[in-house]
């Protein structure tokens, strides 16, 4: 089969699509016709070389985290999917050595996968594991957003921000948006009540708020301190400035800088699903690209001012 594979760390042309043997489902696992995997963050880190403590020196290393598909075969002990079955799911980060989406066959666990939203085309459905599920669990869980609350989104133009604004919208939140002028269309279709430009809007200017989501990483601190009364953050940057802004944040209690990183399992993805199903989460898909062109998506996702996500098609 056909798999995108980091070579060695450094920019996009590292990335290579190879021939590689069809992995097989062990006890536990489902093997998937992958029909389309996202560009996400996590994959530019890895790619530079920013994650080796977890991803390792070993090359290759596979590329892609998320994947929406059709359930090839299961193995032993595998219940409530079989063959035929559209899912979406998401491989660990832990498991790039041997398990990576951006390729014609993936093999996950079962309880890494749910059946994808009806009628949402593969590249659609892709777009939104990483992104839906990291806003939906940042949203719910590490900031318990409540009805009425007031949201900032930062970065809300990108995959993650754009889901964001949704969910919060969903949740019952107040939502302003701060990203590039020329989203605001965009965005305030997806459902914020207020958009704001970041290029000529600076923290001091804005709030308070209850609830900040960033998904940009830089002056964090500035952000913070726009939260009212017992408010809450958190940010998805796992940059070395983000890093130290949240260790640091730690004195102020409930009104630190929360990290977070998504892994969700079945339970989330199904969740998620119900909310694209009832028209609350859309997908915004800025490009798409077929695999063999996995670096020049990389490098389409490199130059900034995404709007969604780009996404990469598999075909056979």
């Amino acid at each position: 089969m056909k798999a995108a594979q980091i070579t060695s760390f450094g920019t996009p042309d590292v990335l290579r699509v190879t021939e590689t043997d069809r992995p097989s489902p062990g006890a536990g696992e489902v093997l998937v016709a992958v029909e389309a995997s996202s560009v996400n963050g996590h994959d530019a880190i890895v790619r530079a070389g920013g994650l080796r403590m977890v991803s390792g020196r070993k090359f290759p290393i596979g590329v892609g985290l998320d994947f929406a598909g059709v359930v090839v075969t299961t193995g032993p002990g595998v219940e409530g999917h079989r063959a035929g079955d559209r899912v979406w799911g998401m491989v660990h980060p832990r498991q790039r050595h041997t398990v990576a989406a951006a390729a014609e066959y993936v093999v996950v666990p079962a309880e890494r996968i749910a059946p994808a939203p009806a009628g949402v085309p593969a590249v659609e459905a892709a777009s939104l594991v990483v992104a839906g599920s990291t806003a939906l669990i940042a949203l719910r869980d590490s900031v318990q957003l409540k009805d009425g609350e007031r949201v900032l989104v930062r970065g809300a133009a990108g995959g993650v921000g754009t889901a964001a604004v949704q969910l919060a919208r969903a949740l019952g939140g107040r939502v302003t948006a701060l990203a590039r002028d020329r989203h605001a269309a965009l965005l305030r279709d997806l459902g914020a009540d207020e958009v704001l430009d970041y290029g000529t809007t600076t923290p001091d200017r804005i709030g308070p708020f209850d609830v900040v989501v960033d998904t940009v990483g830089s002056e964090l601190n500035r952000y913070r301190g726009r939260l009212a009364k017992g408010g809450r953050m958190v940010t998805i940057a796992l940059s070395p400035p983000a890093l130290a802004a949240i260790a640091a944040s730690s004195i102020h209690g409930a009104r630190r800088i929360r990290a977070f990183s998504a892994n969700p399992g079945s339970a989330v993805l199904a969740e998620l699903a119900g909310y694209v199903t009832s028209g609350a989460l859309r997908p915004v898909v800025q490009g798409v690209y077929p695999l063999a062109d996995v670096a020049a998506a990389h490098e389409a996702f490199e130059r900034g001012g995404v709007m969604g996500k780009h996404v990469l098609a598999v075909s056979r």
